[in-house]
């Protein structure tokens, strides 16, 4: 389970200490079973029983027996080089012949656990967190019927930490998905996993918040949050309904002192409608997911600009450049212009509008209502798919030997945390090319250019469309920040 930031303080989930008997047994429990007749023979041990005093007792345990099957456990493997405690000398055989020094293993195999759901039975498709299996050179998922199977992996995307692998082996059971857009505050849930790999684990809780975002553990987020324990482990676990239907995938947990000094209430899952969306994609285009862009850049709208806008409240995100071409461009979205909501869904601030953005495959199309000079407009804006990388040539002469990359959203999301509007990477830098003697080096985070900040690829190309004479770029570069002035 991926820890959070101690930095982030969100207020505490209401505890949750049981389910209360009444008006929950037409949901939990079966009908009681007829007393036995005094010829029967006596169990060799006591049955549990269904109901103290007339009350039928409540029990997860029929929906579980439904569910537990969908549930496995994933296991991932990594090879990694071991440098030697020698230094370059160790990797010398004469070196070592000389001084006697025997041959060292110059590998070793990390191994990483987390929870999946099967959730197409036919196909072998199952569920699971994009960290589980990052960088994996085998994945192996245990069944609960204790079946071993090494699984396909087909696809991840880390800006919503989703991954889908296949395990190709029949007899499977699925978990049948909800629309967990009816969640409300309240519901209660099951979550279900292999925490600290002590095999198959239930636990239960509430509905504690939806719509959960600003939480550096992904960059596309609208989490469900739980008071049911979620531990190490338990990551692409399932989040279960009260009817066995899936409602969530979990993926982290919050405590002040780390995730591995226990759960306190507060677990967050990806909604399912969220993941399914991921997973239809990951099938369609091969593993990777095609995300569409409206083609801004916006900021946060505060009481001030609120009240020259005309707005009621300091709500929403205006528009402050629309790029040339972009679907924005396109729908008639301007400068100036703040977006209120996007198919119907309420846009607060620029991350909304961003998260929002960032969840739509391409091709979408989306209602935006916006609030101009005052008055309240409409726009249907078909998304189109933004570049994820650019030769920097193609952007300006003196970025001439780099390739630009986007960066993923969790990256961006840290620039944001420390003040920077966002960035874009330089991937790979040709040595000895024009941009190479200038100082550019491959890792290099670009934040702001001669011409101002931008938040991504297209924002950074934007800038360019009027070209500095000189050219400076402001950079990160592991922890420190410098200038390089571009020849």
């Amino acid at each position: 389970m991926r820890p959070f930031p101690t930095l982030i303080a969100l207020s505490a989930a209401a505890a949750f200490g049981g389910f209360a008997a009444t008006g929950l047994n037409e949901v939990l429990q079966q009908p009681a079973q007829a007393a036995p007749s005094a010829a029967a023979a006596v169990p060799a041990a006591a049955a549990l029983p269904t109901a103290v005093d007339g009350q039928v007792l409540p029990s997860l345990a029929p929906m579980l027996k439904r569910v537990t099957p969908a549930v496995v456990s994933v296991y991932s493997r990594q090879t990694v080089r071991v440098a030697s405690p020698l230094g370059p000398f160790g990797d010398d055989p004469v070196f070592r012949r000389i001084f006697g020094i025997p041959d060292m293993p110059r590998e070793r195999v990390e191994r990483a656990l987390g929870s999946g759901v099967i959730v197409d039975a036919a196909r072998g498709y199952v569920l699971t967190n994009h960290h589980v299996v990052e960088n994996a050179d085998g994945v192996s998922v245990t069944l609960s019927d204790g079946r071993q199977v090494e699984a396909e992996f087909i696809g991840s995307d880390p800006d919503t930490d989703i991954a889908l692998i296949r395990i190709p082996t029949p007899g499977l059971t699925a978990v049948p998905m909800a629309n967990s857009d009816q969640l409300q505050v309240g519901d209660f849930v099951v979550a279900m996993g292999n925490p600290y790999g002590l095999g198959q684990t239930v636990t239960s809780g509430i509905v504690s918040a939806v719509g959960r975002s600003g939480i550096p553990v992904a960059g596309y987020q609208n989490f469900i949050q739980t008071d049911a324990s979620i531990n190490p482990g338990n990551s692409g676990g399932a989040l279960v309904d009260l009817q066995g239907r899936l409602v969530g995938i979990n993926t982290a947990s919050f405590n002040p002192r780390g995730s591995m000094a226990g759960n306190i209430g507060l677990g967050f899952a990806i909604p399912i409608n969220m993941a399914r969306g991921i997973m239809d994609q990951l099938i369609a285009n091969g593993g990777v997911v095609r995300r569409g862009t409206f083609g801004v850049e916006a900021q946060d709208v505060d009481e001030r600009s609120a009240r020259g806008l005309g707005l009621d409240a300091p709500r929403g995100a205006l528009v402050t450049r629309v790029y040339p071409g972009s679907a924005a461009a396109t729908a008639g979205l301007q400068p100036g212009d703040v977006v209120t909501a996007a198919n119907g869904q309420r846009i607060d601030n620029r991350a909304a509008l961003h998260n929002f953005e960032g969840l739509q495959p391409v091709g979408t199309r989306v209602a935006l209502d916006v609030r101009r000079d005052g008055k309240p407009v409409q726009l249907n804006i078909a998304l189109k798919e933004g570049a994820r990388s650019a030769e920097g040539a193609t952007v300006d002469a003196r970025l001439t030997g780099t390739t630009l990359k986007e960066l993923d959203e969790s990256a961006r999301q840290v620039l944001r945390s420390q003040g920077a509007n966002g960035g874009v990477q330089v991937s790979n830098v040709v040595r000895d090319s024009r941009a190479w003697k200038s100082g550019l080096r491959p890792g290099d985070i670009i934040v702001a250019g001669s011409n101002g900040e931008f938040g991504d690829l297209a924002g950074f190309r934007a800038t360019f469309e009027r070209k500095p004479e000189q050219l400076v770029l402001q950079i990160l570069r592991g922890r420190g920040t410098g200038r390089v002035l571009m020849q």
